[in-house]
């Protein structure tokens, strides 16, 4: 850093900015979107949960930020130095690489949030930092970014890190991004979105939706995944569905 000129060293903070505008207008945009159609689908479902809701809106703007600096940073490296393993010409690697890809990239961020999730659970460190998130009782749409910045931090460096390490399309690395904002939102909405027989399907006993999710926020100590029920099934940490 300390040999950036002046002129890198504001485009790269202007990167952080503008990344940091990006989240947290996506936030806003999606949470909005499906608190709007909880509204309509489960009338009354939020009522009463003000005082929450504005909690979870201020965590989740303050972890835009965070999320939003090293996004910033590595969006300014692979523009201005061609840093990261992103790539734009669907040439350089096979056809068949990107939904692999997509498919690496959620595993590694779902085996990370396990077992940093898991970390969070022990006492101390739930007093200090998880117990924000957890003070959504029930949660809300507008909770998926309720996070103190202690656990912000440690999701926000793992999409960053993984574009170092493997290859992937900006397109599918458009896909992951989505995915994890659609799957992080859904989870946390109090009522099950996806249709019961993909719940309660072979598929559905790998994947996690608000069911699933809806029981860790009953229980704590179990359902500890983001997006895939494997390492809850391998740790014997899975404690099945909830009807919210």
């Amino acid at each position: 850093m300390g040999s950036l000129s002046a002129p890198g060293l504001w485009a790269l903070l202007v990167s952080a900015l503008a990344m940091t505008a990006i989240v947290g207008g996506r936030y806003l945009a999606t949470s909005g979107l499906f608190a709007l159609i909880t509204r309509r689908a489960r009338p009354g479902l939020y009522a009463g949960m003000d005082r929450q809701i504005r909690s979870e809106i201020f965590w989740s703007l303050l972890s835009a930020g965070i999320y939003g600096v090293p996004a910033g940073i590595v969006a300014w490296g692979w523009q201005a130095h061609g840093w990261t393993r992103i790539y734009t010409d669907f040439s350089d690697y096979p056809v068949w690489w990107m939904p692999l890809s997509v498919f690496l990239f959620l595993f590694a961020h779902d085996t990370w949030f396990y077992w940093t999730h898991r970390w969070m659970h022990r006492p101390r460190v739930f007093r200090i930092a998880h117990a924000v998130h957890h003070a959504s009782r029930p949660p809300t749409a507008w909770a998926a970014m309720s996070f103190h910045p202690v656990e912000a931090v440690t999701g926000a460096v793992v999409i960053p890190a993984l574009v170092f390490l493997i290859p992937i399309h900006v397109a599918m690395l458009g896909l992951v991004l989505t995915i994890m904002t659609v799957m992080g939102i859904t989870n946390h909405m109090g009522w099950e979105i996806f249709p019961q027989a993909l719940v309660r399907s072979r598929l559905g006993h790998w994947l996690i939706t608000a069911s699933h999710h809806h029981r860790h926020h009953e229980q704590y100590r179990c359902n500890y995944g983001l997006y895939f029920r494997f390492w809850d099934h391998l740790c014997g940490t899975d404690r099945g569905i909830s009807t919210p």
